[in-house]
């Protein structure tokens, strides 16, 4: 359920690119600094969202770094690290153990059960820390597995334990501010559910797995049906974020909103159509 929330390179300014980028970097140190490698290995953007997203919102200070790699050993990058980057990264160990869990249950998963092995120490402790958003992730993705399993598992049910899960990983903290970060997750996490859905459909199909969009697929008007539910999730998304009294970085995290998340759907939808043409 990763790589769907970046930016759009190509409507932002170089000083914009580098200050997301750092954000990822930050993000990368923060989880080297609590976890070690193997959670470094777990890095993603959509995290890396959520720590912009929070040090926009709160505005904790931030700590400025250049520092080498080992995938950039040569030249030193930038990286921000602050209190709610620690926050994401224990988010994204979350959010990585079950996925991989889940990989090795549902597919045998080598890579999944190696990962679930590697993590499990790092997301008991995560799970001892948040236990809230812990009982939300587990509760849901139970639930949603166990739906997976019905014949005919209703769309709306699926994606709104989804969005469950990832909305109870945008809460930082219980204060004003929280039911809008959980309803932005939730729309994320359906979002993400769905493109994920998209974007694997013809693998799943080819290897007789299961994919919840496969009766919204026999319809003829398949794919406008797809853009028009997509676009209602992100709608909801960027309704609640606008509640929010964000001024920092309001800019990049717009940019990610309302068109970086919408860089592979277009990918993919002009490949079908090609196909289809």
């Amino acid at each position: 359920m990763f790589g769907y929330v970046s930016v759009n390179p190509q409507a932002l300014s170089e000083a914009e690119q580098q200050r997301f980028r750092a954000f990822y970097c930050g993000l990368c140190h923060t989880l080297k600094a609590q976890y070690g490698d193997v959670g470094r290995l777990t890095l993603s953007h959509d995290m890396a969202f959520l720590s912009l997203l929070l040090a926009a919102l709160y505005e904790p200070a931030e700590t400025a770094l250049d520092e080498r790699c080992a995938l950039h050993p040569l030249k030193p990058h930038h990286a921000v690290i602050h209190a709610g980057a620690a926050f994401a990264a224990d988010m994204n160990i979350l959010l990585a153990y079950y996925k991989c869990r889940d990989d090795a249950q549902d597919e045998k998963s080598l890579r999944g059960r190696a990962g679930s092995a590697a993590l499990k120490a790092a997301c008991a402790r995560v799970e001892a820390a948040w236990p809230q958003q812990a009982r939300a992730v587990r509760e849901s993705l139970a639930a949603l597995n166990a739906l997976e399993k019905q014949p005919d598992p209703d769309l709306d049910a699926l994606t709104r334990l989804a969005g469950e899960m990832l909305g109870a990983c945008f809460v930082w903290r219980q204060d004003a501010f929280a039911p809008y970060m959980k309803q932005m997750g939730a729309a994320l996490g359906r979002f993400i559910y769905l493109m994920d859905a998209y974007e694997d459909y013809d693998a799943d199909e080819k290897r007789g797995a299961f994919n919840p969009l496969r009766a919204l697929h026999a319809l003829p008007d398949y794919e406008e049906r797809i853009q028009e539910i997509l676009v209602m999730e992100m709608a909801q998304c960027t309704q609640a974020f606008s509640v929010l009294p964000v001024e920092q970085d309001v800019g990049l995290i717009r940019n990610v909103l309302y068109s970086g998340v919408w860089g592979k759907y277009a990918r993919l939808s002009d490949q079908r159509k090609e196909k289809q043409a």
